[in-house]
């Protein structure tokens, strides 16, 4: 593993017993994978700022988030983050490194306490054959990551600052809503700049439009903490 690691290893469950396995790629492993799965796994508490992997590393397994969420992000040309992806349970990163037998593309790091369990890159291979679920699950993961990589490109290319930060704002709920699986209002816990590097705005810019939606009654802030209030206006507003 390439991330820096202060705890010592734990296993706070079973795959099966995992609250996030079923949202898992590992949800759909029959019984003989699972046991090679959890006979191989290690699970491993990350603070917040703690890396997993390095951008430019050599990957040697897979890590899928069991609580917490973790930033995704290479480093642009003007040295800023450039966040591609909030990650929280039941996802699992650095496969496709894996996969392509590629160096990193991009950093993950701890946005807060986590636990990650690990994969080595043997047993993760292992799992990966034709004529299973897991398989064609893999694949579809892929294609829709694809997908959605290409759809970002383009709303970055072709929406203005306010409707971008509209979105990600409404995408942002759905994922902070993940691991405890509720409706309703839910608070995003993120720097101001870290949201800046997701939309792809100065931080002063973005102050400003959350400013604006906070007296358009869209949202509300407390500190650092984000409630949206009105998802509906949000998804209105991207696309004004």
């Amino acid at each position: 593993m390439t991330g820096q690691i202060t705890s010592a290893p734990t296993r706070p469950t079973t795959c099966e017993l995992c609250t996030a396995h079923h949202r898992s790629l590992f949800g759909s492993l029959g019984k003989e994978d699972m046991e090679r799965l959890e006979s191989g796994r290690t699970c491993t508490k990350y603070k917040k700022g703690q890396v997993l992997f390095h951008e430019g590393t050599r990957p040697l397994g897979v890590f899928c988030v069991n609580s917490g969420r973790i930033k995704v992000y290479r480093v642009g040309m003007d040295g800023k983050e450039q966040i591609t992806r909030i990650s929280a349970s039941g996802d699992l990163l650095g496969y496709k490194a894996l996969l392509s037998e590629n160096h990193y593309a991009q950093t993950a790091e701890a946005l807060d306490d986590c636990i990650i369990c690990f994969v080595a890159k043997e047993d993760f291979v292992s799992l990966i054959r034709p004529d299973t679920q897991f398989y064609m699950d893999l694949l579809k993961t892929v294609c829709d990551e694809n997908t959605q990589m290409a759809e970002q490109m383009t709303r970055m290319a072709q929406q203005s600052v306010r409707q971008r930060l509209a979105l990600t704002l409404v995408m942002l709920k759905e994922t902070y809503g993940i691991e405890h699986e509720t409706e309703g209002e839910i608070e995003i816990n993120l720097t101001r700049e870290d949201l800046a590097n997701i939309v792809g705005t100065a931080t002063e810019s973005l102050i400003r439009l959350l400013n604006g939606f906070k007296k358009d009654n869209l949202i509300e802030t407390k500190g650092r903490k984000i409630r949206v209030l009105d998802a509906d206006g949000l998804i209105a507003a991207s696309k004004v």
